[in-house]
């Protein structure tokens, strides 16, 4: 599977890479009748065709092995929006980085629950900052109480968080496609950069 053409079934079908069969098929099965083009409110061709493509690889034991082989290299892989301008270290990235991390932890939380956290680590690679330009952001959103460290270390999202991301993502387009592209398994294919402005977080009320 080229590069490019790349997506993540996981993040298409929201559940974790360590689902079991049952869970894989019952939530497809939900999916793909929500999706199918005969229904009128919410069919969805495209999408239906790539939850077919998910199925197909996720469920039969051998394809779902060579997948999670190509998976696993494109985790370890930076997802290209953070490589531009946008996210430039500094103050003028700073909103983004933010609301870009929050995004992260918002799709891991709802695609993964049972094993919701990042490492720094993780957030190294795929935003393509080392740790040391990583952790002023980390401090601010903690304190702000968007997001918390676990028992692994890890940096999970918060209520506050997820209400801060879902109440302020229509005023951050770029991140808006972040979260969209997640939903079709497609956040980590090229996107084409975009200048928009961030807005910062505000102290919760």
């Amino acid at each position: 599977m080229p590069d490019s053409e790349f997506v993540d079934f996981y993040e298409l079908l929201q559940i974790s890479p360590n689902a079991e069969a049952e869970t894989i098929h019952r939530v497809y099965k939900m999916l793909a009748q929500r999706y199918h083009p005969d229904n009128p409110e919410t069919g969805e061709l495209s999408r239906f065709l790539l939850l077919n493509q998910a199925y197909e690889e996720l469920s039969d034991p051998s394809r779902r092995t060579a997948y999670n082989a190509i998976y696993e290299g494109h985790r370890t892989q930076p997802i290209e929006l953070f490589e531009s301008k946008e996210f430039a270290i500094g103050v003028d990235g700073e909103g983004n980085r933010r609301m870009g991390i929050l995004c992260l932890l918002y799709t891991r939380r709802r695609s993964n629950p049972d094993d919701p956290g990042i490492s720094l680590l993780e957030f190294e690679s795929i935003m393509s900052f080392p740790r040391e330009h990583l952790l002023f952001t980390m401090w601010y959103l903690k304190e702000r109480g968007y997001l918390r460290i676990d028992e692994a270390s890890d940096y999970v999202i918060t209520g506050p968080g997820v209400d801060y991301v879902e109440e302020n993502l229509p005023s951050n387009k770029m991140v808006y496609r972040l979260l969209k592209a997640a939903e079709s398994g497609t956040s980590r294919s090229p996107h084409k950069p975009e200048s928009e402005h961030a807005t910062e977080p505000t102290p919760a009320s």
